[in-house]
């Protein structure tokens, strides 16, 4: 371990090469090794080959390195974050002092303005965080000697917004890591009251924040770009790592609020009405698809009595429930979750059900697995059959839930021909009502659909996803929009895997648009070319119809990270667009490069493209 980390810090090659960073590098080898004079070189001090002498001397480099004003702080500390991340669990530096060291030179930065603005020191409070975030990301121990050293306060001064945005996010990520663990955690809880509020700040203001102070600006914040690019990115790494940076803020700051709601923490605050609302806007996206992001702290509030009563008070929460749950989002199955929590609640169930709720989950008493969950269907039958769910409000979502329960026990007890030939029955009927769609007698066709499915036993799962997927096609061309989302949400319930019936994600994706709903739409054309990509032979070239990548070029713009706060702007400061761009007749604003769509005009073109007609 040693010799690794005597390589990495020994020589800067992973130091940012900013305009200020002009140094020569430093390696055993190098010409230049010769010509440093100091006896307290850093750098230096990491080639010593005695180890107890290196470790005395690295000790005593870290409690004067606060002390001192050395244009070499900042090369230290990039070689140091960069062990940091590639060495999280590497004892030796914090063993010898490096927290310590860490948390005096952010209250350095913090409070003398004069030293900040010195020679390269701007950066050193973001390395400083960073450093102590990734030691304590995985281990414990680092975490005890991490608060031991008085890293909390320090970094509550960064996350206050003492500096900026950029410090903000590293310090949040590494009081997210203290937070995470019951020995650090009751250190981190002494301030409990100031971190949840501006946590909660932090991540209902970061968008806007972000996007006024950086951008939207033409001239940006050096030393921020610096950081982002390491020295050697253009424009296009900028503005998407300024995009991931934020989503992480966001997220981490969630992650924070998660582990004080997980011990009851905080409720108080965590279940206002406004920051519940501003959670169903947090998305990780697709840069951050591995944080449950908004829906996971609404989870968690779900298994507590407050959280629960607070969120059944919530029209928004409950809407944004329902719309989760009927999605190819990856947290799917964490809004169907909820929903059964609340209404297995004597005390929210009667507040939910007046929305949406029971004939959303309806739609999903068919599905068998998703990801990992198995029998998720019979856990919502089970749910909506409980006695003290027989409401009246009930009676017409639920009498749906009672026949299907009621036909799985006759067809249980038919024989296999008597099933078979329901099966023949249904097949020819299913091309009756194909032949009368062909002819533009949608209405009847629909009809014949719906016989159809009255009399397909249940265990042909198969017939009744393309029964389902065909009536959802009626229902669009109808423009029964809710209709046709329920149609293909049960046909996509009944897919084999779960969710990877294309043409029943194209129809739910065309109603999702139709509703405004971009967010649903994008994730059903993304399963969908996700579907083209594992289907094709590994040696083929993946061709995606062109109508599927004009959506996502629509729905990809009104997702974008920024667009929310791209309208407030607009709204606020009056902003004129300078630049658009035209996609087949509809235009779609830009404010600089950063938002060039994803898929290249021409290569739209050359894309092939197919009809998803009725029929299979």
């Amino acid at each position: 371990m040693y010799s690794q980390t005597k390589k990495k810090i020994a020589t800067h090659d992973n130091i940012p090469k900013t305009p200020y960073n002009t140094i020569d590098d430093i390696t055993e080898d190098s010409p230049n090794t010769h010509l440093c004079s100091s006896h307290c070189c850093f750098f230096c001090i990491m080639k010593e080959p005695n180890i107890t002498l290196r470790r005395t001397k690295t000790s005593i480099y870290f409690k004067e390195m606060p002390l001192t004003d050395n244009q070499e702080h900042v090369l230290v500390l990039s070689g140091l974050w960069n062990i940091a991340m590639t060495q999280p669990n590497d004892p030796e530096f914090p063993s010898l002092g490096i927290f310590n060291c860490m948390a005096k030179l952010i209250n350095k930065g913090t409070k003398n303005t004069t030293w900040l603005h010195k020679n390269q020191n701007i950066y050193i409070p973001y390395y400083a965080a960073h450093i102590i975030g990734s030691y304590t990301m995985n281990k414990q121990e680092f975490a005890q000697i991490a608060v031991q050293s008085g890293v909390i306060p320090p970094l509550l001064e960064l996350l206050s917004g003492k500096m900026s945005w950029v410090e903000q996010r590293v310090s949040v990520r590494a009081l997210g890591h203290l937070a995470s663990y019951n020995s650090t955690f009751k250190s981190v809880a002494e301030f409990e009251t100031e971190i949840v509020k501006l946590t909660m700040n932090l991540a209902s203001t970061c968008l806007e924040k972000i996007y006024v102070e950086f951008v939207s600006k033409k001239r940006r914040v050096e030393y921020h770009r610096n950081l982002m690019t390491r020295g050697v990115g253009d424009l296009e790494m900028e503005n998407l790592k300024v995009e991931k940076w934020t989503s992480q803020l966001q997220c981490w700051s969630i992650y924070l609020l998660n582990c004080f709601a997980c011990k009851d923490k905080s409720l108080n605050l965590i279940c206002k009405k406004k920051f519940l609302n501003d959670l169903c806007d947090m998305w990780g996206g697709l840069i951050n698809q591995t944080s449950s992001a908004g829906v996971g702290l609404i989870r968690i509030l779900c298994y507590n009595n407050m959280g629960r009563k607070k969120i059944a008070e919530s029209p928004k929460v409950i809407n944004f429930l329902c719309k989760l749950s009927r999605s190819c989002d990856d947290w799917q199955y964490l809004g169907i979750e909820c929903l059964v929590l609340l209404l297995k609640d004597v005390n929210t169930r009667y507040k939910v059900i007046d929305f949406d709720v029971v004939s959303c989950l309806v739609d999903l008493i068919e599905l068998r697995s998703l990801g990992d969950k198995l029998n998720v269907g019979d856990t919502i039958i089970k749910v909506l059959l409980l006695e003290h769910c027989n409401d009246c409000k009930l009676k017409s979502n639920g009498q749906k839930v009672v026949d299907l329960k009621d036909r799985r026990e006759k067809e249980r007890l038919m024989c296999d021909e008597k099933l078979e030939e329901k099966r023949v029955i249904v097949r020819l009927m299913k091309k009756q009502g194909n032949h009368i769609f062909s002819l533009g007698r949608v209405e009847e066709a629909l009809l014949k659909y719906c016989e159809a499915l009255d009399i397909c036993p249940l265990r042909f799962r198969n017939e009744r996803m393309v029964l389902y997927s065909n009536k959802a096609q009626c229902n669009l061309l109808l423009k029964n929009v809710d209709s046709a989302i329920s149609d293909s949400t049960r046909a996509l319930c009944l897919s084999n895997p779960t969710n990877m019936h294309g043409k029943s994600l194209w129809r739910r994706s065309q109603a999702y648009d139709m509703k405004g709903m971009a967010k649903e739409s994008l994730m059903d054309c993304m399963m969908l070319v996700n579907g083209f990509v594992k289907s094709n032979d590994e040696n083929k070239r993946v061709k995606v119809p062109y109508h599927v990548v004009r959506m996502i070029c629509k729905q990809m713009d009104a997702t974008w990270l920024f667009a929310t706060a791209r309208l407030k702007s607009k709204v606020i400061h009056n902003v004129v667009v300078e630049n658009t761009c035209d996609i087949e007749g509809d235009e779609i604003e830009n404010e600089s490069k950063y938002e060039e769509l994803p898929y290249d005009h021409k290569k739209v073109m050359m894309m092939e493209k197919t009809s998803f007609m009725p029929g299979n």
